[in-house]
């Protein structure tokens, strides 16, 4: 195994040499061997003193390896790596699982360090078993069968180990509604029957712990009567958390960890606390008083997440073996529990023993290594060799499966800092187990350059080499120490060579040397880089045929543009200078209105080519200049002041010849007839204008006035007009209704039908008829 070993190690450290000559050095404006080692993982740092040439940055001296030998720097090369040394190496005679049991790792930013975790699976590891069983009145008949075990369970992890201690606790639920009956005859004795010898109830109670005392055991074990609650869910919860957190007081060793939980019903977790007024999260800590958990009614169940994370600190493998009705539920628990283990339990508990030993092969055989809490900036990979040749690459933790006793397997694992850490401690360990492994990280973003002692007058007697470089005194700067300052500081002379105050220093193409820009010399001859700021250089310009400004024999290259030689123009000299394709048949140059080059008008202002005479996208000249000619012309309109100013380009004359008509009014709303034409320039132009104005009538103010009253009128009496027909047709046809409506009537034409006869008749008897 240990030549495999080696051979693992040789394989990754060949590895990591062929990954750092592949890799790139990407770096921008490196003063320093730590800022150039910061830059990426490929970079290396020459510290060869006189390796830069006159003119070359410092920079420079940071590139790859392969590069930087090329260069002839071979031997003062600086280049940290990332390493690990573990410590001790394994020993003849392992008495523990893991090793190596420390690390010391150096890590260079973003560049892994590769080291193997060996783990033996001995096969006489001591193991501590904790059965914690739930006492609720469902479960009577399976304490009478774990009665009955006695010293059969021990007596079965002995055959797996001769080094095993077994333990009991109890739990039932919290002691308040709507969990448990708070009636205190009920508090007394819960079971449902009076009859039945229950003891009362309690959240957890810790009975026995850890030992190899088979009569103690059976004896403590014994001892225990069956209690009761109300709802279905247990506060087993609460009770695996007293089990994990108090270990002092269940007698944890170092030893393979198991805890039987035994149950034929759910659990309570964080929240459900609520319904009996318990509204205090779990603290994560112990409450064992006399071996009871006496802050049950205070505290709220502790959550998934809150067991979880106190198994896995103490190395716990938990063991659910529960009934079928709920084995689904603790399935998806155990999901959730890296190393744990569902069993089926039989109605009565009578298969708990096998049960046991086929879930403690089942967690022994599976291996997995993983890591505490690491920081965002720290990068974990494994790769996991397991037997039968399974091989995985990159995965967050190592997991081999099948591992049989007194196998040996190799771990690989990767770790990389994606910056410069302080020091850092990372714990890895095999899940379920108290071994581990203690890494101890620290950064090596340092040069370490060693300088040998040189000659004082190196740095002219004003500083030391460091890496290569010239550290001057106060009171000095440059290369090599041989400026004065003058008493200004290094900032203040930089910033005489920086071109409009701008971040870098004489455009990243200079050195600043005593407050003058000293441009960097090129490898390549032609290429000169030159100005105050080393802001130029003859190579950057346009190209004609595939060469700068046309060639030597067209032109040069000077600060970005094309220098022309006399009888070549353009953009890269790239044209003979001739106006003969840009002259008209008046004689003039693209008009006045453009510029020739390359023999062809460049139009000014939209006018188009050949000879920039039309603008089809331009304003007419006709509305643009109407108040010219009404200046010049007539001596009117806003202009006539200063007409001889705004209207310079403006000249009269009597004949033109290809003119434009143009009809405009003027500020008097007069029409003014001329004609334009444009002259040689852009704007100038010849104008023609007819003296006889053509203005309109002054309008008929009491025909206006009169009209208007007459219209008013008539339209005033054509609506009398209409609305006395409207009412006239109105009253004709309520008319013709009363008319059928009295046709309808049947009375006599006698009788008045609104006539009622007298109720009493009164006879004067002295009226005698006269």
């Amino acid at each position: 195994m240990f030549p495999e070993r080696f051979l693992l190690l040789s394989a990754a450290g060949l590895l990591f040499l062929v990954t750092v000559f592949s890799l790139e050095c990407t770096k921008y404006n490196v003063k320093t061997c730590e800022e150039c080692i910061r830059s990426g993982p490929g970079c290396a740092w020459c510290k060869k003193r006189n390796f830069t040439k006159v003119g070359e940055p410092d920079s420079i001296r940071c590139d790859t390896m392969q590069q930087l030998q090329q260069r002839g720097c071979e031997g003062n090369i600086i280049f940290p790596e990332s390493y690990a040394d573990p410590y001790p190496l394994p020993p003849p005679f392992m008495k523990k699982q893991i090793y190596p049991e420390t690390v010391d790792l150096r890590l260079r930013q973003d560049q892994p360090a590769v080291f193997n975790v060996t783990f033996h699976r001995a096969a006489d590891y001591p193991i501590d078993l904790y059965y914690l069983m739930d006492l609720s009145f469902s479960m009577n008949d399976d304490l009478v069968n774990v009665k009955k075990l006695g010293g059969d369970l021990l007596d079965a992890l002995n055959q797996i180990t001769s080094l095993a201690k077994i333990g009991f606790g109890a739990f039932v639920d919290k002691t308040v509604l709507p969990f448990v009956n708070t009636h205190p005859e009920k508090l007394k004795n819960p079971c449902p029957n009076q009859e039945s010898n229950c003891q009362p109830p309690f959240a957890f109670r810790h009975v026995l712990s850890l030992t190899n005392n088979v009569k103690q055991f059976a004896q403590q074990v014994g001892a225990q009567h069956i209690s009761g609650n109300l709802d279905a869910p247990e506060g087993g919860l609460d009770a695996m958390m007293q089990a994990a957190v108090c270990g002092s007081k269940i007698g944890w060793t170092n030893a393979t960890r198991l805890l039987v939980y035994t149950t034929d019903d759910g659990f309570h977790f964080a929240g459900d606390g609520k319904l009996g007024a318990i509204l205090t999260p779990f603290d994560g800590k112990c409450h064992l008083e006399g071996n009871m958990y006496t802050k049950s009614n205070e505290y709220d169940y502790p959550s998934v997440g809150q067991l979880v994370q106190k198994l896995e600190e103490n190395n716990i493998q938990p063991i659910f073996a529960v009934t079928h009705k709920v084995a689904d539920t603790y399935r998806k628990l155990s999901d959730m529990i890296p190393k744990s283990a569902v069993g089926e339990l039989q109605e009565d508990s009578s298969n708990v023993i096998q049960l046991i030993q086929d879930a403690y092969n089942n967690l022994s055989s599976k291996i997995i290594l993983d890591h505490g809490p690491i920081p965002s900036f720290i990068k974990i990979s494994y790769d996991s060799f397991c037997p039968n040749k399974i091989h995985t690459k990159d995965k967050p933790r190592g997991e081999c499966d099948n591992v049989k006793k007194n196998d040996r397997i190799t771990f690989q694992v990767k770790i990389t800092a994606t910056k410069c850490v302080e020091n850092q401690v990372l714990t890895i360990r095999p899940l379920g187990f108290t071994d581990s492994l203690t890494v101890n990280i620290r950064s090596r973003c340092n040069c370490e350059c060693d300088e040998e002692r040189l000659d004082p007058s190196v740095c002219s007697g004003h500083g030391k080499v460091d890496c290569g470089i010239c550290r001057c005194h106060p009171g000095f700067t440059g290369k090599n120490c041989d400026c004065e300052t003058g008493g200004k500081s290094s900032k203040e002379l930089e910033k005489t060579c920086r071109k409009d105050n701008a971040s870098v220093i004489c455009s990243g193409l200079g050195d600043c040397v005593c407050g003058q820009c000293a441009c960097h010399t090129n490898d390549d001859p032609k290429k000169q880089i030159y100005g105050q700021f080393c802001e130029c250089d003859n190579v950057n310009c346009e190209l004609h045929d595939g060469q700068i400004c046309g060639g030597e024999g067209r032109g040069r290259c000077d600060c970005g543009k094309c220098k022309c030689n006399t009888g070549f123009e353009g953009s890269a000299c790239h044209c003979r200078s001739t106006t003969d394709g840009c002259v008209d048949e008046k004689g003039s140059v693209c008009s006045g209105r453009g510029k020739c080059e390359c023999n062809t008008c460049h139009c000014q202002n939209g006018y188009q080519r050949p000879y920039c005479k039309d603008c089809p996208g331009c304003p007419s000249p006709c509305a643009r200049y109407s108040s010219c000619v009404e200046c010049l012309a007539f001596e009117s309109g806003p202009l006539q002041k200063n007409c001889s100013t705004a209207c310079s380009n403006i000249r009269l004359t009597p004949k033109l010849k290809d003119s434009r008509a143009c009809r405009e009014k003027d500020s008097q709303n007069c029409w003014i007839s001329y004609e334009i034409v444009q002259e040689v320039g852009e704007e100038k132009y010849s104008m023609k204008f007819n003296p006889e104005k053509e203005c309109p009538e002054p309008p008929n103010v009491a025909a206006i006035v009169g009209g208007i009253i007459a219209g008013v009128a008539l339209i005033g009496l054509l609506l009398l007009i209409i609305w006395r027909f409207v009412t006239e047709l109105i009253d004709r046809r309520e008319y013709r209704r009363f008319e059928k409506e009295k046709a309808k009537a049947k009375w006599n034409d006698a009788d008045n039908p609104l006539f009622k006869s007298a109720t009493t008749t009164v006879v004067n008897p002295r009226f005698n008829g006269q």
